[in-house]
């Protein structure tokens, strides 16, 4: 079996695209998700083609030559990986903003279309 490095994450279970950025293996998220996507990254051993895949403490991942295995220390907090975390969350939190308003748009149209629905019957 070939060397690999031990890499720390804070956080359990941590996406298999994230990881692969946050470890420096890939660019950017897009980079993860496409080499994800083409079966070139392994999780032990296995092709794996779920781009938001659970990683968990023990798993080892395989890309490009790289090999790193996964070990959980919540106390290991690197700046890349908070400010990942904190921009998924804010996006997260506009995301479910939105889709609240949406609903509520969408209850006050349905409202006002069977309140003028209603008139139209009493008028008859």
């Amino acid at each position: 079996m070939s060397a690999h490095s031990i890499f720390d994450i804070c956080v359990q279970p941590i996406e298999l695209c994230k990881l692969l950025k946050i470890a420096k293996m890939v660019g950017g998220d897009g980079e993860a998700k496409t080499m994800i996507s083409e079966g070139k990254v392994l999780v032990n051993n296995e092709v794996e083609v779920q781009k938001r895949k659970k990683i968990r403490h023990g798993d080892i991942i395989k890309y490009n030559g790289q090999i790193i295995e996964v070990a959980y220390n919540p106390t290991n907090k690197s700046a890349e990986f908070i400010s990942t975390v904190v921009s998924v969350s804010k996006n997260s939190k506009k995301k479910q903003r939105a889709k609240n308003k949406a609903k509520s748009e969408a209850r006050v149209i349905s409202s006002k279309a069977v309140t003028e629905a209603s008139n139209e019957r009493s008028k008859k």
